[in-house]
C-alpha cells in the first residue's frame, strides 16, 4: 500500500510515492476494493491469508451446558 502527498490549490500536484506496508494480503477479483479505510483515515483493513495452524490435538464437546446456563443465570434473564 503506498501513499502520494496531493495538492489541489492552483494546478494539480503529486508527491513521491511513499510505501505504507506491505504484506501477503488476499488478493479479491479486481471488481472489489482488497481495501477498507476506517472513517477517520487512520486506519486500514485488509485480509490476510491465514497461517497454516498445527491440526487440532484435542476437541472438547460440552453437553447439557442449557442445564448449567439455567442454573448459573440470574433470575429473570432466562
Amino acid at each position: 500500500m503506498m501513499a502520494v502527498d496531493v495538492t489541489t490549490q492552483g494546478a494539480f500536484s503529486a508527491g513521491n510515492p511513499k510505501m505504507l506496508f506491505e504484506g501477503p494480503y488476499m488478493p479479491t477479483p479486481r471488481s472489489f476494493q482488497d481495501y477498507d479505510v476506517s472513517p477517520d483515515g487512520q486506519r486500514f483493513l485488509m485480509l490476510k491469508a491465514a497461517e497454516q495452524l498445527q491440526p487440532l490435538a484435542q476437541i472438547n464437546v460440552v453437553v447439557n451446558w442449557t442445564e448449567e446456563l439455567k442454573q448459573n443465570a440470574p433470575p429473570g434473564k432466562r
